[in-house]
C-alpha cells in the first residue's frame, strides 16, 4: 500500500502537466460515473425492469475489471506481482498489501459510484438499505480482487512478448466489441428519442443476478422484495467467490516467489545464423524487406501498428454491413490505412536505427532501404485488400463496381506508401521502447504525431485525386468505371516510386536528425 502511494506521488511529481491530466481525468471519470448512477437511480419506480439495468451495468463492470490486467498489465507497476516477489514478505502480508493498494485510486472509487447507482435502480425500503451497506463494498472488493488475481495468475505470460502481443490483439478486439455493443444497444433500446423499453434485458439479467459478484449488488433488490433468505444467499455467494479468488491469488504469489523465471534457466547459446528467404529480392532490398517483416511479426509496437491498420478497416466494414450502408467502395479505406503503415519507419526502429544509418552511404542505399520497407508493406497489404474486396462484393452483391473499387484502393495504397516514406524522413518522431505498446510517442511530440496521422490522410487523398476524380466523373456520367482497375495500380505504383525517390534524396542529409529522434527518450 505504501509502495502504491509512493509510486502515485512520484509519478505526479514528474511534471505539472501529468498531475493536471491525472486530476482532470479522475474528476471527469467521477462526474461521468455520477451521471450514470443518477440515471440508474431515476429508473427506479419509473420503468419496469429497472433492477435488470443495474444488473447489466455491474456485469459489464465485472467484465471490464477482468479484462484490465490482460490488456493494460504494465500500466500499473504495483499490479505486477513479479516486481514484488523479491521483497522480504510472506504471501499473506504481500496479498493484503496488494489488495489495499488495488483499492487506492480513481478506478475503485468510480466503480463504487457505479455499483451504488446499480443498487439504487432496484432498491426498495429499509431491507434494501441494509443489504446495500454490505453488498456494495463487497462487490467492489470482489472486482479489485478478481483483477489482481487474474494479473497474478497470468503474470509470466503477460510480462512476456506473447503477453504484449495478446494485449495488442485484445485491444483491437475490444474496439470491435464496443461497436458491436453500440449496435446491440440500439437494436434493444431503439434510436434516441424512442420510448425506453428494458424488457429485453430480463432474460439475461435473470441469470446474471445470481452470478457473483453481481449477486452482492442485486441483494439490495432481493431484500427490498422481502426475500431476505435469497438476499443472504446472494451475499454468501459473493463472499465465497472472494474467498476463492484470495486463495487463487495467494497460491499464484507463492508460486511466483519459489519458481525461478525461465530466463534464469537458459544457458548461453550461440548466435544462430540467419537464413534468407528465397522468394525475396536479392541484395539490400530483400534484406531490408526480411528485417521489416520480422519486426512486424515479433516487435510489439510494429505489430500494433500493422494490426491497428487492419483492425480499423475491419471495424468500418463490419459497422457498415450491420447498419446497412455497406459499399464495395469501402475498400478505399483499406488502401489508405494499409498504405500508411509506411509512417514513421525510422522512429519505430528506435536506437537500432544507428545500424541502418551506418550503412547508408550512397543514394542507391537510401532507395533500397525505403524500397525494401515498401515491398514489405505491400506483401501483406495487397492480399488483405484483395480478400476484403471479394468479401465486400459477396456481401453487397455489387460485383460490377468491384474492379473500380480495387483500382481506387490500390491507387490509395501507392499514394499512402509515397506519403509515409516522405513523412518518415521529414517528420519522424520518437516511439518509446517501454513495455506499454499503447504509448505511440514520447512526451512533447504531439504536433509531429498529428502531422503524421492526420496530415498523411489529407496528403494521400490529395495525391490520389486524379484517380478519384476520374471515378467520380465516371459514376456521375454513367461512363464505364472498369478503366480504374488499370489506371489505379499504375498510378499508385508511379506515385509510390516517386515518393520513395523523393524521400531517398533527403534521407542521407537528414540521417543525423532522424537518428537523434530515434534515440530520444
Amino acid at each position: 500500500m505504501a509502495l502504491k502511494l509512493r509510486l502515485l506521488r512520484n509519478g505526479l511529481r514528474r511534471s505539472p502537466g501529468r498531475a493536471t491530466v491525472y486530476v482532470l481525468g479522475a474528476v471527469v471519470g467521477l462526474a461521468f460515473a455520477a451521471g450514470i448512477a443518477l440515471a440508474m437511480a431515476m429508473l427506479n419506480g419509473r420503468y419496469a425492469g429497472s433492477g435488470d439495468a443495474g444488473v447489466m451495468l455491474v456485469g459489464v463492470l465485472a467484465l471490464g475489471w477482468t479484462a484490465i490486467p490482460l490488456f493494460l498489465f504494465s500500466s500499473d507497476e504495483s499490479a505486477d506481482p513479479t516486481r514484488l516477489t523479491m521483497l522480504p514478505l510472506r504471501p499473506g502480508p504481500l496479498l493484503r498489501g496488494s489488495l489495499l493498494a488495488g483499492l487506492i485510486g480513481p478506478g475503485p472509487l468510480v466503480s463504487l459510484v457505479l455499483v451504488t447507482g446499480a443498487a439504487l435502480s432496484g432498491a426498495d425500503g429499509a431491507g434494501s438499505a441494509a443489504a446495500a451497506v454490505l453488498g456494495m463494498p463487497l462487490t467492489v472488493i470482489c472486482l479489485v480482487t478478481l483483477s489482481r488475481a487474474v494479473a497474478a495468475g497470468n503474470a509470466r505470460m503477460l510480462s512476456s512478448r506473447r503477453g504484449k502481443d495478446f494485449a495488442i490483439f485484445g485491444g483491437l478486439l475490444f474496439a470491435l466489441l464496443i461497436q458491436v455493443a453500440n449496435i446491440g444497444s440500439q437494436s434493444i433500446f431503439g434510436r434516441p428519442g424512442s420510448q425506453l423499453d428494458l424488457s429485453p434485458l430480463k432474460p439475461i439479467a435473470s441469470v446474471l443476478r445470481w452470478i457473483p459478484p453481481v449477486s452482492a449488488m442485486d441483494a439490495a433488490r432481493t431484500a427490498g422484495e422481502g426475500r431476505y433468505g435469497l438476499a443472504l444467499l446472494q451475499l454468501a455467494a459473493a463472499g465465497a467467490l472472494l474467498a476463492a479468488l484470495l486463495r487463487w491469488w495467494r497460491r499464484s504469489l507463492q508460486e511466483l516467489m519459489v519458481t525461478p523465471d525461465s530466463s534464469t534457466l537458459e544457458v548461453a547459446r550461440g548466435v544462430q545464423s540467419s537464413r534468407g528467404w528465397g522468394f525475396l529480392p536479392a541484395g539490400r532490398t530483400g534484406a531490408v524487406m526480411q528485417r521489416h517483416l520480422r519486426y512486424a511479426w515479433r516487435e510489439p509496437r510494429a505489430k500494433a501498428a500493422v494490426f491497428t491498420g487492419i483492425g480499423m478497416t475491419l471495424v468500418v466494414c463490419v459497422l457498415s454491413l450491420v447498419q446497412g450502408w455497406a459499399s464495395v467502395y469501402l475498400l478505399a479505406a483499406a488502401g489508405m490505412f494499409l498504405g500508411l503503415q509506411m509512417l514513421n519507419l525510422f522512429g519505430m526502429d528506435g536506437s537500432a536505427f544507428w545500424m541502418v544509418a551506418a550503412t547508408l552511404l550512397t543514394p542507391s542505399d537510401a532507395r533500397d532501404e525505403l524500397r525494401g520497407r515498401a515491398y514489405a508493406v505491400l506483401s501483406y497489404a495487397v492480399p488483405v485488400t484483395l480478400v476484403l474486396g471479394l468479401v465486400l462484393a459477396v456481401v453487397t452483391g455489387d460485383w460490377a463496381h468491384l474492379p473500380a473499387a480495387l483500382g481506387l484502393a490500390l491507387a490509395l495504397l501507392g499514394c499512402g506508401i509515397a506519403t509515409g516514406a516522405t513523412l518518415s524522413v521529414l517528420a519522424p518522431y520518437t516511439m518509446p521502447a517501454d513495455s506499454n505498446p499503447m504509448r505511440n510517442a514520447a512526451p512533447g511530440q504531439s504536433g509531429l504525431v498529428l502531422i503524421n496521422q492526420f496530415g498523411s490522410m489529407f496528403g494521400v487523398a490529395l495525391l490520389a485525386l486524379p484517380v478519384g476524380g476520374y471515378l467520380g466523373w465516371a459514376l456521375t456520367t454513367d461512363n464505364p468505371t472498369w478503366p480504374v482497375l488499370l489506371l489505379g495500380p499504375l498510378y499508385g505504383a508511379l506515385a509510390a516510386d516517386a515518393g520513395i525517390r523523393l524521400a531517398a534524396g533527403r534521407l542521407l542529409e537528414r540521417t543525423p536528425e532522424i537518428l537523434a529522434k530515434a534515440v530520444e527518450r
